[in-house]
């Protein structure tokens, strides 16, 4: 049991599990699709050591990391072709270094406001044809990035 002055220790859903269905791995992070239902294609690329920010990796490791946003941004782009592609790091709820890099279309439920904000009414009908154009683009998202990512 924590004590009074001792911080609370909390469990890491990024460190006890692969956080979403895997796209790719290596041994310093992975690639998954994350389980978010209203934003077909969102990916994150997660670090595997438990690090909080950006500052506490070495220079090297910090840059084969955003090295790999940049490759899953590019593959998503090149696989998926949405309008435009938002990266984010934030850790707030979950403080193990990740990255967002979502996908989004001038259709999306949220679009042109962030994924987080409430879907504009009328438009939650495009998430499932959204949902059908990253499915078909899955098995070359995969290819492209263990094409790209083997040095990671």
């Amino acid at each position: 049991m924590n004590s009074p002055s001792a911080p609370l220790v909390r469990a890491c859903p990024l460190c006890e599990g692969p956080g979403g269905e895997i796209l790719w791995q290596g041994d310093r992070l992975r690639v998954i699709l994350a389980d978010e239902p209203a934003n077909p294609g969102f990916t994150r690329v997660i670090w595997t050591a438990h690090v909080a920010e950006m500052t506490d990796l070495p220079g090297s490791a910090r840059a084969a990391l955003m090295a790999a946003v940049w490759t899953v941004e590019a593959a998503m782009r090149e696989v998926m072709r949405p309008d435009k592609v938002n990266l984010a790091s934030l850790g707030n709820a979950v403080p193990h270094l990740h990255w967002h890099v979502i996908p989004r279309w001038r259709d999306d439920a949220q679009f042109p406001q962030p994924v987080w904000a409430a879907p504009v009414p009328g438009r939650e009908a495009g998430t499932e044809r959204l949902r059908l154009l990253v499915e078909r683009a899955i098995p070359a998202y995969r290819r492209l990035l263990a094409q790209h990512l083997g040095g990671c």
